[in-house]
């Protein structure tokens, strides 16, 4: 049978390879190098055909695909969100991702991107709070100790100097479980038993919640003045985490407005809410934090150019390595015409 050629070989990373290339990287450079591959991407977010993401919404959960392209490359994920999922013995989130040639339409890479979702998301939260953030934050909230958790830790740590984690989780055996598993890399952990305790101190409140339901996890009287709120756990229609009191005092940042509208804490709040754009800040048109007293709140909900980041540095990271396998996706007749041919050669 004939060989297919190169150019029909697309590239693709699987879930062991991308543990292989994390290690080989070291998580928390990896983390830094995304978090740069993010920033220069929303220093040209004009660029970018944007558009919410197409959500298939069920009882149990949703599915949905991100898609978007600066014009020269074109990036898509496929994503679920299934809280259920837990209980079941599942992963809620998986994840895989396709990166393109506009020019050809051929695709150039085909990841998993549970794990990248994963370094992302946090990669991204370090991003912003590296712009919104007190100055010389050391202590942050992780309030939901789930798969996130030690992410958005060592990416807070990495990227800007984080020293010390408060935890809480209303399930203690996710706090046991986060903090063993951060046991040894650096960071103090301190693991509390109500979300009141977990924010003594802390310059820098996660909240990562997976229950899809309209939920109060920090009520208003909970959060000081000077703060940043790092909220990513609402992230779709009828699920938030923050009681409305507290966007109502803070200066909130939002990746894309039309889609955090719709799945982000602003949901709650009225059409005409005033929010800013995270990239407006991050290419200097716009102010993030302004003053010593000012609550900052990133409304995280993720966005389909972080993945399009992310798709980017694998492309070029895997380059003269083994952490990827070829796989025979596109057919590639002589004749491009002569597909029918091609097939009728394999059978002789």
């Amino acid at each position: 049978m004939t060989q297919p050629s190169d150019k029909a070989l697309v590239p693709f990373v699987s879930v062991d390879n991308m543990m292989r290339l994390i290690h080989h990287a070291g998580i928390e450079q990896m983390l830094r190098d995304l978090a740069d591959y993010v920033e220069e991407d929303f220093k040209r977010w004009e660029l970018f055909d944007k558009t919410p993401r197409v959500a298939s919404h069920s009882d149990v959960g949703v599915i949905e695909l991100m898609p978007t392209s600066d014009g020269e490359a074109y990036g898509f994920k496929y994503v679920n969100g299934h809280p259920k999922n837990t209980s079941e013995g599942l992963q809620t989130v998986t994840a895989f991702g396709l990166l393109a040639d506009v020019y050809t339409g051929y695709p150039v890479l085909l990841t998993e991107m549970t794990m990248l979702t994963a370094l992302r998301t946090a990669a991204t939260s370090a991003m912003a709070a590296k712009y919104l953030a007190p100055k010389g934050a050391t202590t942050m909230a992780m309030i939901g100790n789930g798969a996130q958790s030690e992410f958005q830790t060592l990416a807070m740590k990495a990227i800007i100097g984080l020293k010390s984690v408060r935890l809480y989780d209303k399930d203690a055996a996710a706090t046991r479980k986060c903090a063993r598993n951060l046991q040894g890399l650096g960071i103090e952990v301190v693991s509390c038993k109500t979300p009141e305790e977990a924010i003594e101190g802390a310059q820098i409140l996660t909240t990562c919640t997976a229950d899809k339901q309209y939920a109060t996890i920090l009520t208003d009287n909970m959060v000081g003045s000077g703060v940043h709120i790092n909220a990513i756990g609402g992230d779709c229609p009828g699920k938030t985490e923050l009681a409305a009191g507290i966007l109502s005092r803070s200066d909130v940042f939002v990746e894309y407005p039309p889609q955090t509208r719709i799945e982000g804490e602003i949901q709650q709040m009225p059409e005409d809410f005033a929010v800013t754009e995270l990239w407006e800040v991050i290419s200097g048109k716009k102010p993030g934090r302004t003053g010593d007293r000012q609550i900052t709140l990133f409304d995280s909900v993720g966005f389909a150019i972080e993945d399009f980041s992310a798709l980017r540095y694998i492309r070029d990271r895997i380059k003269g390595t083994d952490y990827f396998i070829d796989l025979d996706m596109l057919a590639d007749p002589d004749d491009p015409r002569d597909l029918f041919g091609m097939l009728q050669r394999a059978k002789a």
